[in-house]
C-alpha cells in the first residue's frame, strides 16, 4: 500500500461496468489511476516496452505506421504459455510503475485504481481497500457479445480463464452490484464515496510510524 494515500482498489469480471463505476466516483472529483489505459501508454510508438516487445517477436507485430498491432501479438501469445509468460514479466512491472507514480501524483482526498485482474496479479497488496463490480456470469456474456461482437464461445473462455465470481466476492472489502438501473448504482457510489473520504481522512491523520 502507498503509505501515505487512501487507493481504492475497483475490479471486476469482464463487461461488470468498472468503467461506468470509475467514471460516477470521477463525478466527485476523485482521480481514476486506470490499469488498462497505462498498459496501452507503455506500449505506445516511441516507449520501451514497444521496443523490447519488437526486438523479441520481430517486425511482424507491428502495423505500417510503427503501432503496436495488437491482433497480430495477441496471435503470438494466445495459445504460447511461455510467450505470454514473457511478455507478462515485461510489462507488469511497468504498469505496476506507472500506476504507483500517478497514485502519488494525485490530488483528490483518496485514489480509485481500476485494475480488471486486481487479485489475480495480487496488485491488491498496492491499496487500501478493494472494491468489486458484481453481475451474473449470463449478464456478463450477453453484455459481452453485445459490447465486443464476439461468440458466446469466446466469452466463456475468457470467463473460464478469469477468478471466480465467489472467489472476487468473497476476496472483496465492498461490492457494488451492478444488475440494477443507474440510479440504483450512483445511491451505492455516493455511500461509499462519503466511506471512503472517512477512511482516507483517518489515515492522514495516522501519526506516521
Amino acid at each position: 500500500m502507498i503509505a501515505t494515500k487512501f487507493v481504492v482498489g475497483l475490479t471486476g469480471g469482464i463487461a461488470s461496468g468498472k468503467t461506468t463505476v470509475a467514471n460516477l466516483f470521477a463525478e466527485y472529483g476523485i482521480q481514476l489511476v486506470d490499469a488498462d489505459v497505462i498498459a496501452r501508454v507503455v506500449v505506445e510508438k516511441g516507449s520501451k516496452g514497444l521496443a523490447a516487445i519488437t526486438e523479441h517477436f520481430g517486425t511482424a507485430i507491428l502495423l505500417a505506421d510503427g503501432q503496436l498491432d495488437r491482433a497480430a501479438l495477441r496471435s503470438k501469445v494466445f495459445n504460447d504459455e511461455q510467450q505470454r509468460l514473457w511478455l507478462n514479466n515485461l510489462l507488469h512491472p511497468m504498469i505496476r510503475q506507472t500506476m504507483l507514480e500517478q497514485v502519488n501524483a494525485s490530488t483528490s482526498a483518496y485514489v480509485i485504481m481500476v485494475v480488471p485482474l486486481l487479485f489475480e496479479n495480487q496488485l491488491d497488496n498496492l491499496v487500501s481497500t478493494t472494491l468489486v463490480v458484481d453481475i451474473s456470469p449470463e449478464l456478463q456474456v450477453s453484455r459481452t457479445m453485445k459490447r465486443d461482437g464476439v461468440s458466446q464461445q469466446q466469452v466463456e473462455h475468457i470467463l473460464a480463464s478469469q477468478m471466480s465470481r465467489q472467489q472476487r466476492i468473497d476476496k472483496a472489502d465492498h461490492v457494488v452490484d451492478n444488475q440494477g438501473d443507474i440510479n440504483l448504482l450512483r445511491s451505492q457510489v455516493a455511500r461509499l464515496h462519503q466511506l471512503f473520504l472517512q477512511q482516507a481522512a483517518e489515515l492522514s491523520n495516522k501519526p506516521n510510524d
